[in-house]
C-alpha cells in the first residue's frame, strides 16, 4: 500500500503509471503536499510513503523527522532531483530507506518500493558512493571512540539531537525526559568532542 506525493502534476501521472504496471503495488493515495501525504499515509496505513523532497507545507524532510518522532510504521522513498551529499546524509540519518534519482528508470522507482518494503535500503547506483563514504566515517568514529558501541539506542537518539543544536528543552519535550537527564547527555557529548580534538 503506498502513498504517493509528488507537487508536480504531470510527474505524478506517470508515477501512477509506472507503479501501475506491478500488481503487487496498490495505490491508495496521491497528493501535492508533504502535510496530507503524512496524514494520509498513517488514516489508510500505508506501508510506503513514496514523496519528493522538495513539496510545500511539510517537504520530504520534515516528513521524514515527523515519522521518526512518531515511529510511524511506514517507510519513506524519496524521489528527488537532489544529489548532493549532506542531503543524502540527512535522508539517512532520518530513517529513509530509499533515495531514487528523478531520472531513474521505472523499473529502478519500483525495485526500490518492494525493497524498502521489505526492510532493506535501496538507492540509485550513483548514490552508492554516498553510502560507501558514510560508512567507513561512521567506522572510523567507532575506533576514535570505541566508548559510542556501549551507547543505547535512547542515548544515540539523543546524542544526535543534541548534535542538531536543539535546545534541552525541546529534546526534553519531544522525548518525554526530564532536562537533567539531556543535560547529563549533553555533557557527555561535550566530553566526547573534547576527546575528538585532544587526539586531533
Amino acid at each position: 500500500k503506498i502513498v504517493l506525493a509528488d507537487d508536480h502534476p504531470v510527474y505524478r501521472d506517470g508515477l501512477r503509471q509506472i507503479l501501475a504496471l506491478d500488481p503487487e503495488l496498490q495505490l491508495v493515495h496521491e497528493t501535492g503536499n508533504g502535510r496530507d501525504a503524512l496524514e494520509q499515509a498513517r488514516r489508510l496505513k500505508a506501508e510506503v510513503l513514496l514523496l519528493d523532497i522538495d513539496m510545500p507545507q511539510m517537504n520530504g524532510l520534515e516528513v521524514a523527522r515527523e515519522r521518526q518522532r512518531r515511529r510511524d510504521p511506514f517507510e519513506i522513498v524519496f524521489l528527488t532531483m537532489h544529489r548532493q551529499e549532506d542531503l543524502f546524509n540527512e535522508a539517512m540519518d532520518l530513517g529513509v530507506k530509499g533515495y531514487v534519482l528523478k531520472d531513474s528508470a521505472a523499473a529502478d522507482i519500483r525495485d526500490a518500493i518492494h525493497f524498502v518494503a521489505g526492510g532493506r535500503v535501496y538507492l540509485s547506483p550513483s548514490m552508492s558512493g554516498f553510502m560507501m563514504t558514510r560508512a567507513t566515517g561512521a567506522q572510523d568514529f567507532r575506533t576514535a571512540q570505541p566508548g559510542l558501541e556501549m551507547l543505547t539506542a535512547s542515548e544515540r537518539r539523543i546524542l544526535k539531537l543534541i548534535a542538531s543544536d536543539r535546545t534541552s528543552k525541546e529534546i526534553a519535550e519531544e522525548l518525554g525526559l526530564s532536562p537533567r537527564t539531556v543535560e547529563h547527555h549533553r555533557t557527555f557529548a561535550q566530553s566526547l568532542t573534547s576527546m575528538a580534538a585532544t587526539r586531533s
